[in-house]
């Protein structure tokens, strides 16, 4: 297995960020005190097949983060609080886009089927982006718009999400529903989902799907035990546009991608 595959699959870390937004204080959760400098912990997840032939992704990977007054490091993103103010923060930041794709990890059957010879693909390689995200915060829930783009010029595209979530207590658990929808620029989709120029200059179909859209929309649970100790849980589905659905790259029949995780950490 290669390591592009590998690390493609730390993607299943990225709803821990919102871990670092929750907090036992006195006994009960909060969504606006980190809960300790430090943590730790470890996760499986598992996220459903995208690329034709590629099966389903099932992982057990650690993490780790701090929360400090300003700087942040939540495992796969690093940002500093640039503003705090009444319920509202901006935040500069930089993040992996561990979106990675080896090209030996393509199904060369259903590969064939579409005309296409597995051997004349490139691979599709992990990024970095660097953004801005404001968050809005009150009784109503909080109001999220993240921009980023890479700076790695992987792809040399860019990414607008605005999200929506609500948390509550229940059952002695912080439950945080969400709903949001992702921009992606045209160099960001074709490159993930597209077919490269080197690729059609060697005679692969030429696709381009352009700026899409992508509706998400996911839960996550966390409770608090044994006072450092915390399970969370995150359960997610992102709705994918005809534009990704159509790629020659893409399994038949796929309409949205879901994942799982569970996780167990300890703060310190």
């Amino acid at each position: 297995m290669r390591i592009a595959r590998i690390a493609s699959s730390l993607v299943l870390l990225l709803p821990f960020g919102l871990y670092a937004q929750v907090s036992q204080v006195d006994g009960e959760q909060r969504a606006d005190v980190p809960p300790s400098r430090w943590s730790v912990g470890i996760a499986a997840g598992v996220r459903t097949e995208v690329y034709a032939g590629e099966g389903n992704h099932s992982r057990v990977v650690p993490f780790a983060g701090y929360e400090g007054e300003r700087f942040y490091w939540r495992g796969l993103d690093a940002g500093y609080h640039l503003l705090k103010r009444d319920g509202f923060v901006l935040d500069g930041f930089i993040a992996g886009r561990l979106d990675a794709m080896d090209a030996d990890d393509f199904g060369a059957a259903a590969l064939a089927r579409r005309g296409i010879d597995r051997n004349l693909l490139e691979d599709r390689d992990d990024s970095i982006d660097a953004g801005l995200a404001a968050s809005w915060r009150g009784a109503a829930g909080e109001v999220t718009l993240a921009l980023k783009a890479d700076i790695a010029d992987k792809s040399g595209g860019y990414e607008a999400d605005l999200s929506y979530n609500y948390p509550f207590q229940a059952g002695g658990m912080l439950f945080t529903p969400s709903v949001g929808v992702s921009v992606w620029s045209k160099d960001l989709a074709n490159y993930y989902y597209g077919t490269l120029d080197e690729e059609i200059a060697r005679g692969v179909v030429s696709y381009r799907p352009g700026s899409v859209a992508i509706p998400h929309a996911g839960i996550m649970l966390a409770k608090p035990f044994a006072k450092k100790w915390r399970f969370i849980a995150n359960l997610s589905y992102q709705v994918l546009p005809d534009e990704i659905q159509d790629s020659p790259l893409v399994e038949d029949g796929t309409e949205g991608v879901g994942s799982v995780f569970m996780g167990l950490s300890r703060n310190f």
